[in-house]
């Protein structure tokens, strides 16, 4: 059995977590084992996954392995966008700049807002009737 060297990175959107795995080697972007393409099959999603490889110019250098779990697409996304891009940091620290300049680097903090009781939704009330 060989072991294959590669740098780890953790990213964090929503309830969506993803451990990213950045491989030296060339080759494709795996996400729970299928390609991108077909983990994220619309293109804003797969755009949003990509961008730190687009942003440092490294597009199909590396080979990438994605695990995620819990939250829906959009997060799931974010949270892979997250992993590669301190992945990408953990490789090489020249990278960091960039990725910082563009807000790649930055936990996006914004989670569902608790219920309150009282009311239907966190803010949502039920109509007010005067009579």
């Amino acid at each position: 059995m060989t072991q294959q060297h590669y740098y780890h990175g953790v990213g964090r959107r929503k309830s969506a977590i993803a451990q990213v795995r950045l491989y030296t080697h060339p080759g494709e972007v795996m996400v729970n084992g299928k390609p991108v393409e077909v983990a994220f099959p619309w293109a804003p999603w797969r755009e949003d996954v990509l961008q730190p490889l687009k942003v440092t110019e490294t597009f199909g250098k590396y080979s990438i392995e994605a695990k995620v779990t819990g939250g829906g697409n959009t997060s799931r996304a974010g949270a892979v966008r997250h992993g590669i891009a301190r992945a990408l940091v953990v490789l090489d620290e020249q990278l960091r700049k960039p990725l910082r300049q563009h807000g790649l680097l930055t936990r996006d903090s914004r989670v569902k807002e608790s219920k309150k009781y009282g009311l239907v939704r966190a803010r949502k009330a039920k109509q007010y009737s005067k009579r």
